[in-house]
């Protein structure tokens, strides 16, 4: 797995990169623009490529853009949706813009209206989005929700639902995060329920689909439903929770991002938590390195349909 961070781009895009080569990641994600915000300022051509070149210069192997917090698809409320679809658009066109990989996104809530109704909604969202912007190379993935509330995608079949009503299913796939699988009552902790968790989600999504995880203990409880992060091993999954998961081969070509809690020690944390994660590799001795070599691409992206481990099952 490609261990790496979500990171802060108040210095610059391209300050990110060079940042996340400092604390030791192998991959970052970023927003694009505030996440607080439906529009942001437009990201200059040049500021695009500084990006690209450090992601290149630093050796990332994957990148990523999350979304902001706004965005609501599965909105039964054709004005706000109407909103959301915009806002969706606008960051897959920072996404290409920037040449991630991934435009990570959470599917939203239904806000009564049900599941199925949402997971219709999001789709047909995703599909107007595509066809807005034609011809991109960049993944838009489903991030699993904690269940909290109306929150959708809590459920793999939820996901799947999405998923295949999307037209061009080769533009989408799946985010796991971690905390929000532990919330759902999902439990990873032990070799059994690890193979358990992913038999369920190959039988209900399929392995292909899955591209992306964020790393993320838990403050709360199994089966909770609160989206609660915490630092690795300080949480309720605990250390040895993500053992499975770091060295399961299926995921060696996958990047791994953290979102764990940070303090005034700048990203101090992140490389505790990244430490820690190489800690439980099973050749731990050497934390850089060990996967598979970098993209070859001239500007550090690699191919729209992936080979590896996730598609070999």
């Amino acid at each position: 797995m490609y261990l790496g961070a979500h990171l802060g781009i108040a210095g610059g895009l391209d300050v990110a990169a060079r940042e996340a080569h400092r604390i030791g990641a192998e991959s970052l994600q970023i927003f694009a623009k505030s996440p607080q915000m439906w529009k942001g300022p437009p990201i200059a051509p040049e500021a695009a490529e500084r990006f690209r070149a450090a992601v290149r210069s630093e050796g990332l192997r994957a990148t990523a853009v999350h979304h902001g917090y706004l965005l609501n698809l599965a909105n039964p409320d054709e004005a706000r949706q109407r909103q959301s679809i915009a806002a969706f658009e606008d960051e897959l066109r920072r996404a290409e813009l920037l040449g991630v990989d991934a435009l990570i996104f959470h599917p939203g809530a239904h806000l009564g209206s049900g599941a199925e109704a949402a997971a219709r909604r999001i789709a047909e969202s995703i599909n107007t989005a595509f066809a807005h912007v034609p011809h991109g190379t960049v993944r838009a993935l489903l991030e699993n929700s904690a269940g909290q509330g109306t929150t959708f995608g809590s459920r793999f079949e939820e996901l799947a639902g999405v998923i295949d009503r999307v037209d061009d299913r080769d533009r989408v796939g799946v985010t796991l995060d971690t905390c929000h699988l532990f919330a759902a009552g999902f439990d990873f902790r032990t070799p059994e329920g690890y193979g358990a968790m992913f038999d369920a989600f190959d039988a209900m999504v399929g392995i292909p689909r899955l591209f992306a995880f964020h790393l993320n203990d838990a403050k709360a409880d199994l089966g909770s439903h609160l989206d609660r992060h915490e630092n690795i091993g300080a949480g309720r999954i605990g250390r040895e929770g993500f053992r499975s998961l770091v060295n399961d081969p299926r995921w060696a070509r996958l990047p791994g991002f953290l979102e764990t809690p940070l303090d005034s020690d700048d990203y101090a944390r992140y490389s505790a938590d990244l430490a820690t994660l190489r800690s439980l590799l099973a050749s731990a001795a050497s934390g850089r390195g060990r996967n598979a070599p970098a993209p070859s691409s001239a500007d550090g992206r690699r191919p729209a349909k992936r080979p590896g481990p996730a598609r070999g099952r």
